[in-house]
C-alpha cells in the first residue's frame, strides 16, 4: 500500500470529525515533508505518530498546539537550534496504538525487548545536552477533546525519556556575606558557572517573622521572606540583581541562607498555569534521566498522581535513573514524587513553591533512593488528595516527606516550608497498616513494619526559617510524641542514626519521637524549642549545641539532660550492605568504556568494583565514582557494579545492566 493510501486508511479509522493522524514515513527532520507519510508535515490540532525504526529530529517552533504525539520510534530535539513545541500529550510507548490515554498506561507490566531500541524522547542527551546559548521548550497545552483530568502531559510508558540541559557547576549555593534590605548585589560563598544574565534566582529566608498573637503558639502568624530576583550581572562569586532586596538575609557564620538559580535552557511548562495544568510521569519499565531541566507551572491542583515530575510504581525497574540539577517551581502539586520506586538518584535539585509536600516518597514501600544536596523552599500546606495512598498524610507542606526511612538523605536543605523541613510519618491507625511489602537488602520483598526500618543514611541536612518543625522524626500531628509512630521504631542494633543536623531560626527544631535514635552532632540556633517532646526511649546524643534557644529540651515531664555515655544505651551494628547505582556510561574515542555511578551506605564504603575492577572515588565515601573498562566489542555488553563497606558487608544486589556498544562515533546505549 502506498504512503498516501496508508494515511487515508488511518484517517478513515478515526471516524468523522476526528483529528488527522500524521505518521512518519522515514527518518528525517520534523520540518521536511518527505519525513511524513503523504508528504505533509504535522499541523496544529493533528495527532502525530513517530513510528518504530524512525528517528525524527524536531527542528521547529510550534506555538499552536499539536494535539498529541505518540513516540514509538525516536523524537530527538535538534541541539543546534532553538526549538519550541506546544502539545497536548506526548506518549512514549512501543507499538502502533496512537490512543490518547494518559495516566492509565497500558505498559505497566510490559518489559522492553532488549533486542529492540526503546521508543525515546530525547531533548538533549547526557553525552550531548542542549548547549548553553540554545533553548528547547515543551509547552503542555490543554486541547479540546483531550481529557483535562489526564492531559496535558508527558507520559513515558516503558520507553525512554531523556531531558538534558546545559550543566551548572552548582544549582544553589550558600551566601558568602550577609545582605541587607536595599542591597542589589550578593556575595556568594563560591563562584558559579553556567548561571546567566537574565536568570531567575531566589534568595532564601533566614528569619521567620512572628507576629504576636493571643492564639496558641501553633497559630503564630508568619511572613515569607524568600525573595525572587533576576540576575543583571555576574562576576565570579558576585551577583548583581535587577531590584534591591526587601529583607535581611544572613550570610555570615554557620547559619547562612542560600541563593538558587531557577532558570535552565531546557524547559517543560504549562501553557495555562491558571487553568488546566500539565504533568509528567515515568511508568514501570521506563528508562532515561533528567539533568539541568526547568519544570515550571506544572502539577494539577488537588489531583492524585498528577505531579510536576512523577515516578509511578516503577519498583526496581528504573535503577540507574537520575534527576540532577533540575529546577521545579510554582508547582500546583508537589515537586518530585517517588511512588513505589527504588534506587532513584535525586541530586542538586531546587524545589520552590509547591502545593503540598515537595520531595515526596508516597506510599512507604520506597527504599534505597538517594536524595543528595537538594534545596526545598516554600512547600506550602494544601489539602489531602482524594484517594491518596496513605490516608493519615495531611499534605501540610513538608520540604521532604517519607514513611519509610530506608533511603539516603544527605546535604539537603529545607527553608521556609509551612509544616516541616523534614518529616517522617507512619502512624498505625484503623485505616493504615504499617506492615507493608518492602524490598530488603538481599533483593527479596517481605512484609515488614516500616516504622522499624533504619535510615540508609541521614547526614549533614539542614532546616531553617521553618514556620513549624525543622525535623519531625515520627511525632504525632501537632504535638510531637503523642500519636505518631506509636512508640514503635528500630531496635538498639539498628537505630535511626542522625548525623550533623543543623536547625536554626525555626519554631520546633527537632522532634525525636521514635524509639532507638542515635544523634551525633546536632546544632540548634535561635529556635523557640530545641528538642520538642522527645520520648527518650533508648536515645543516645553526642555533640548537642543549642544556642539562643528558648527551651533547649522539652518533654512532658520537663527539661532533661540528654547527653550520656555514647552510644549507650544503644549498641549499633553495621550489617547492612551499601547501595550502588550506575548512572551513565561513556564510550571514549579510543574505545575504553567509562562507567559513572553513585553509592550510599550508613558506614564507610571500602570499595566499588565494576566487572571486578576497582572504581575511583570522586567524592567522599564514593558518593560519586567512575571506572574505565577495557574497550568492549560492538554489541551487548554486561556491566556489573557492587560495593563493599568497611564492616565487610558486600552488596547482595549488584547493579547489573546491559550496554549496547555501537561504535566509537555513536557511543554506548543502555
Amino acid at each position: 500500500m502506498s504512503p498516501v493510501a496508508t494515511a487515508a486508511v488511518f484517517l478513515m479509522t478515526l471516524g468523522p470529525g476526528a483529528a488527522p493522524l500524521v505518521r512518519s514515513g522515514a527518518s528525517g527532520p520534523w520540518s521536511r515533508a518527505t519525513t511524513w507519510e503523504g508528504g505533509r508535515t504535522p499541523r496544529p490540532g493533528d495527532r502525530v505518530q513517530v513510528r518504530a525504526g524512525h528517528t525524527v529530529t524536531f527542528d521547529a517552533t510550534i506555538d499552536e498546539p499539536i494535539r498529541s504525539i505518540h513516540i514509538a520510534g525516536t523524537l530527538s530535539f535538534d541541539p543546534d537550534r532553538d526549538t519550541r513545541l506546544s502539545v497536548g500529550l506526548i506518549k512514549i510507548q512501543a507499538g502502533d496504538d496512537p490512543s490518547e490515554a494518559g495516566f492509565d498506561c497500558e505498559a505497566h507490566g510490559a518489559v522492553a525487548d532488549p533486542a529492540l531500541p526503546r521508543p525515546a524522547l530525547e531533548v538533549g542527551t547526557r553525552a550531548r545536552p542542549i548547549a548553553a546559548g540554545r533553548t528547547a521548550l515543551i509547552r503542555l497545552a490543554p486541547v479540546p477533546g483531550l481529557d483535562p483530568e489526564e492531559c496535558p502531559a508527558i507520559v513515558c510508558c516503558g520507553g525512554r525519556m531523556d531531558l538534558h540541559g546545559a550543566p551548572l557547576n552548582r544549582t544553589w549555593v550558600k551566601l558568602g556575606a550577609s545582605a541587607a534590605p536595599g542591597d542589589s548585589a550578593l556575595t556568594l560563598a563560591e563562584p558559579v558557572q553556567g548561571w546567566r544574565v537574565g536568570d531567575r534566582v531566589i534568595v532564601t529566608a533566614t528569619k521567620i517573622r512572628h507576629v504576636k498573637s493571643e492564639a496558641a503558639i501553633e497559630s503564630v502568624l508568619t511572613q515569607a521572606e524568600t525573595e525572587e530576583r533576576t540576575v543583571q550581572a555576574i562576576d565570579g562569586a558576585r551577583l548583581t540583581l535587577d531590584a534591591p532586596l526587601a529583607y535581611k538575609h544572613a550570610g555570615a557564620g554557620v547559619c547562612r541562607g542560600e541563593v538558587a538559580d531557577l532558570s535552565r535552557n531546557v524547559v517543560v511548562e504549562s501553557a495555562d498555569p491558571g487553568g488546566v495544568r500539565g504533568h509528567t510521569m515515568y511508568h514501570r519499565h521506563s528508562a532515561g534521566s533528567i539533568s539541568y531541566v526547568e519544570f515550571r507551572h506544572l502539577g494539577k491542583v488537588g489531583k492524585l498522581g498528577k505531579y510536576s515530575l512523577h515516578f509511578h510504581r516503577a519498583g526496581d525497574t528504573m535503577r540507574g535513573t537520575s534527576v540532577v540539577g533540575a529546577s521545579i517551581w510554582d508547582s500546583g502539586n508537589r515537586w518530585i514524587t517517588i511512588h513505589g520506586t527504588n534506587d532513584l538518584v535525586v541530586r542538586d535539585c531546587v524545589g520552590y513553591r509547591s502545593a503540598g509536600h515537595g520531595f515526596f516518597l508516597e506510599d512507604g514501600t520506597e527504599v534505597d533512593n538517594i536524595l543528595d544536596r537538594n534545596l526545598a523552599v516554600q512547600a506550602v500546606a494544601s489539602r489531602p488528595l482524594p484517594g491518596q495512598a496513605l490516608p493519615f498524610d495531611r499534605n501540610d507542606g513538608a520540604g521532604f516527606w517519607w514513611a519509610n526511612c530506608g533511603n539516603s538523605f544527605t546535604r539537603n536543605v529545607a527553608a521556609e516550608c509551612d509544616g516541616y523541613g523534614f518529616r517522617f510519618d507512619a502512624p498505625e491507625s484503623p485505616d493504615f497498616d504499617p506492615v507493608r511489602l518492602v524490598r530488603g537488602p538481599d533483593g527479596q520483598a517481605r512484609r515488614v513494619d516500616v516504622r522499624t526500618l533504619p535510615f540508609l543514611r541521614f547526614e549533614a541536612n539542614e532546616a531553617h526559617a521553618q514556620r513549624r518543625y525543622g525535623v519531625n522524626l515520627g511525632g504525632g500531628p501537632g504535638d510531637g510524641a503523642r500519636g505518631g509512630v506509636g512508640k514503635v521504631g528500630p531496635d538498639v542494633r539498628h537505630p535511626f542514626e542522625v548525623r550533623d543536623l543543623r536547625v536554626w531560626e525555626s519554631l520546633w527544631a527537632f522532634t525525636p519521637a521514635a524509639p532507638c535514635i542515635l544523634v551525633d552532632r546536632l546544632a540548634i540556633d535561635s529556635c523557640a524549642f530545641g528538642l520538642w517532646r522527645p520520648i527518650y526511649d533508648r536515645h543516645a546524643y553526642r555533640g548537642v549545641d543549642a544556642h539562643l534557644t528558648v527551651w533547649a529540651y522539652y518533654a512532658e515531664t520537663g527539661p532533661r539532660v540528654v547527653e550520656a555515655s555514647f552510644p549507650a544505651p544503644l549498641d549499633p551494628i553495621d550489617d547492612r550492605p551499601p547501595v550502588t547505582v550506575v548512572t551513565h556510561t561513556v564510550l571514549k574515542a579510543t574505545g575504553g568504556l567509562i562507567i559513572h555511578g553513585v553509592a550510599a551506605d550508613n558506614g564507610t564504603i571500602r570499595a566499588v568494583r565494576v566487572n571486578g575492577r576497582l572504581a575511583r572515588s570522586l567524592a567522599a565515601n564514593f558518593a560519586d565514582w567512575e571506572v574505565e573498562l577495557d574497550p568492549p566489542r560492538p554489541g551487548p555488553f554486561t556491566v556489573n557494579a557492587a560495593a563493599e563497606d568497611r564492616a565487610g558487608n558486600v552488596e547482595a544486589t549488584p547493579h547489573t545492566l546491559i550496554v549496547e556498544i555501537l561504535d566509537s562515533t555513536r557511543g554506548a546505549r543502555p
